[in-house]
């Protein structure tokens, strides 16, 4: 490629023959140069192929003055990301405030200064430069974060396993393409099944290999699925050392329909809520330390019986913390206010009902508002 071939081009539009010539000859030697006399024609030129990599943009014109061009070229896609500059002989503050206004990214006052008008256009075109690099590395970065949100996924339960005497939900919300959450089941036969919630701390893509370091973790606990605490301790010596800036909560329940027993171990995670029969609402609570710092930490569990009706709810801390647009969040008063009145018939429509109820206590629209990611097991025995 050659010299000529390289040069940036700039689009001169003004309707003075004596600017035009001014302009053309400090730029001519180091830009290829386009003229219009018009605005209709500076929108016509604009979007020629290719496309000018600046616009040197007169305020005062006939028919259509420089900020209704600049107005039309920053509506349109194909020209909205070229820098416009303005050529005036103005300096009142008002004025050059409405040309921001409509987009323009500078001001070059008469009379011109070659210095000054070299120096601007420069300036602009190395940072419209710099734009195109960072808008194509965040392009790159998205295509990454797409590929690993597939990948995340990929390692979530692809179904909800099928146990008898159980209706079980599971919803799973990132507030991100990826997440420090993670769920699995490890189903031990037709009657036996052990359910993991846990979390991350922090966001983004460290939490998510972490989450997915979890799931080969538990895949070597299936021999003690039976034994929440046992579960707990191989997960916290499978993951100590292989990180320093994060730690993870983790509920681990472990379900047996066959003697109706439930048995729950907690490392540093919210509580177990159990609901549906006449003792009310409970929060179990059984917790040792988070996994993932402490080689030396224990962890115990607790067995309890499972009774017709009974609901149970495994969730990451996302849930209570949920805010609203004051910064007030949902709460755990709030949360248990809405379990004790809650009635639906089964564990989906609950999970729904819990998700409906978020959204409309933060007010937010899509999880890329949430604070945090949002991850529920939902459980409802029903014993004949």
């Amino acid at each position: 490629m050659n010299q000529i071939d390289q040069k940036k081009t700039v689009l001169l539009v003004d309707d003075a023959p004596a600017n035009i010539q001014i302009v053309n000859a400090i730029l001519k030697d180091i830009y290829k140069i386009r003229v219009a006399t018009s605005g209709a024609k500076a929108l016509e030129l604009a979007k020629a192929t290719p496309p000018p990599d600046l616009i040197l943009l007169d305020v005062m014109m006939p028919e259509m003055d420089g900020y209704e061009v600049c107005r039309r070229l920053k509506l349109a896609p194909e020209t909205c990301d070229i820098p416009v500059i303005f050529l005036t002989g103005q300096t009142e503050v008002e004025e050059e405030t409405k040309g921001f206004d409509v987009g323009a990214v500078d001001y070059i006052h008469k009379p011109f200064s070659p210095a000054v008008v070299k120096a601007r256009v420069q300036t602009h075109l190395v940072l419209r430069g710099i734009r195109e690099q960072l808008s194509l590395q965040l392009l790159t970065i998205q295509k990454e974060l797409d590929t690993a949100r597939k990948i995340q996924l990929s390692i979530l339960p692809a179904t909800i396993p099928k146990i008898e005497g159980l209706d079980i939900a599971a919803r799973y919300i990132p507030m991100t393409s990826v997440a420090g959450d993670f769920y699995d089941f490890i189903v031990v036969d037709e009657k036996r099944i052990g359910i993991l919630v846990a979390d991350v701390s922090g966001h983004g893509m460290p939490a998510a290999l972490i989450a997915s370091m979890l799931k080969i973790a538990l895949s070597s606990e299936v021999s003690h699925a039976s034994d929440p605490a046992r579960v707990l301790l191989g997960l916290n010596q499978a993951l100590c050392g292989k990180f320093e800036h994060h730690f993870v909560t983790a509920a681990y329940l472990f379900i047996d329909m066959q003697n109706r027993t439930l048995t729950y171990s907690g490392a540093g995670h919210p509580p177990l809520l159990l609901w549906g029969g006449p003792e009310g609402l409970r929060s179990i609570e059984e917790n040792g330390l988070f996994l993932g710092k402490f080689s030396f930490a224990t962890y115990s569990s607790r067995e309890l019986p499972l009774k017709a009706g009974d609901r149970i709810l495994l969730y990451t801390d996302g849930i209570p913390e949920t805010a609203n647009p004051a910064g007030v969040e949902f709460g755990t008063e709030r949360f248990k206010q809405f379990l004790e009145t809650e009635d639906s018939t089964s564990a989906d429509y609950f999970a729904d009902h819990l998700l409906e109820e978020l959204s409309r206590w933060s007010a937010r629209g899509s999880p890329e508002d949430l604070d945090d990611d949002m991850t529920i097991v939902a459980i409802q025995a029903r014993i004949d």
